[in-house]
């Protein structure tokens, strides 16, 4: 069996298992996708109700957030769809009959080998383009959102700020959010203050359609003089017209941080390519290293994947998924602790990303190649078996006591 050949050459038995993978692949990743998903969306709808930001900003803002989940959640919905697909054809005995017929494990595992290759390069435009364009389009959008409060319609007993240094408040405000009554206007100049307030006013638009002018009625002006006098002057109609039309500051160009930056745009500064960059380059290497190291582990969880799903039983699943979700755990907090090792500098990129994946994957490998002998026998099975009779030895002893 282990000498059998494994050159791959794909037919129904194939595609068989890789209906049986696809099916837990697409669940996991949606039930991931929206566990992780939620309680941002529950922070953006405060945001958005409290900053008056409309359901595209809202959309645009949640939109923006899938490439950074989706690369959170594809490992481990990839490790458990391949666990319960092998899992499944262990309980139907269907394993059993392949392996019977001279299909040898490495062979049942080329399916899969080739969908985590499709998946690794897609991983790496995930990784590497879309997640640093959608980042910087989320913290676009959030921006936008946040300047989204002065929209050119007002609510009563509400201060909004106008722009140009100008603090708008109306007692009553009509339907339309533009026919005010009880306007108060405050602007500071320089180091003295202006006050103005009106029976009625109106937000309309300039002659040439250009700017958004405030029209008073029946007001007051107070201003602070040079020499701390305050002069009043009463109107029967006035007009401000400085610019009322909504106008957001526009937001920082991409690649404020490192994270925005694009794999291309890493190596280019790795090489002193990015002249307007002044991020240092360290931390540009645990960056690009970070991310080439992610995209490339997907076959090495097939190693770990499959020897756990064949060993499970039915009703006995527990200890894999337990031990699958640990490796994996671990795997992501030793790779996020490379990546701040390389980016202060204490350590290279190449040894504090890399070592954690070597070990993984020479740990997959043992594990892998432990199982070809006996297919549903490796160490980690073995091990847990150890546990579970020292503890079931235990309990007897305790009982006879």
């Amino acid at each position: 069996m282990v000498g059998a050949s494994v050159r791959w050459r794909p037919d129904r038995l194939d595609l068989y298992t890789l209906r049986l993978f696809a099916a837990p692949l697409l669940f996991a990743l949606a039930t991931l996708l929206l566990a992780q998903m939620l309680e941002r969306l529950l922070r953006l709808f405060d945001l958005a109700a409290s900053t008056g930001a409309d359901l595209v900003a809202l959309l645009r803002m949640a939109g923006n957030l899938v490439p950074h989940y989706l690369g959170m959640a594809l490992p481990t919905a990839f490790t458990a769809a391949i666990f319960m697909a092998v899992a499944r054809l262990g309980d139907n005995s269907e394993l059993d009959v392949m392996l019977g017929t001279g299909r040898s494990i490495v062979r049942v595992a080329m399916p899969y080998f080739g969908v985590a290759l499709l998946l690794s390069a897609f991983n790496l435009y995930l990784f590497g383009y879309l997640q640093p364009i959608s980042r910087y389009g989320y913290h676009a959008a959030v921006h936008d959102a946040l300047q989204a409060g002065w929209d050119a319609r007002v609510e009563g007993n509400r201060f909004v700020n106008a722009g140009g240094g100008y603090l708008l408040s109306a007692r009553t405000v009509e339907r339309d959010g533009r026919t005010l009554g009880g306007v108060f206007v405050h602007r500071r100049v320089g180091q003295s203050e202006e006050i103005t307030t009106a029976r009625h006013g109106h937000l309309q638009p300039s002659p040439d359609g250009r700017r958004l002018l405030l029209e008073l009625e029946d007001g007051v002006i107070l201003r602070e003089n040079a020499d701390a006098s305050v002069t009043r002057l009463r109107f029967d109609n006035g007009r401000i017209n400085a610019d009322f039309t909504p106008t957001p500051p526009a937001f920082r160009p991409r690649g404020d941080s490192v994270r925005e930056l694009t794999v291309r745009e890493l190596w280019r500064g790795l090489h002193g390519e990015l002249p307007d960059s002044d991020i240092p380059r360290r931390k540009l290497a645990g960056e690009f290293h970070g991310r080439l190291a992610r995209s490339v582990l997907l076959p090495l969880l097939v190693l770990l994947a499959l020897p756990l799903g064949m060993a499970s039983k039915r009703g006995r699943r527990a200890p894999g998924v337990v031990f699958a979700c640990l490796a994996l755990l671990t795997l992501n907090h030793a790779l996020q602790f490379g990546e701040s090792l390389a980016e202060s500098g204490r350590a290279s990129a190449l040894i504090a990303v890399w070592l954690p994946v070597g070990t993984f994957a020479l740990f997959s490998a043992w594990l892998f190649r432990g199982s070809l002998a006996w297919p549903g026998d490796n160490p980690v099975s073995r091990a847990i078996a150890f546990i579970e009779t020292g503890f079931e030895g235990f309990g007897r002893q305790r009982k006879r006591k």
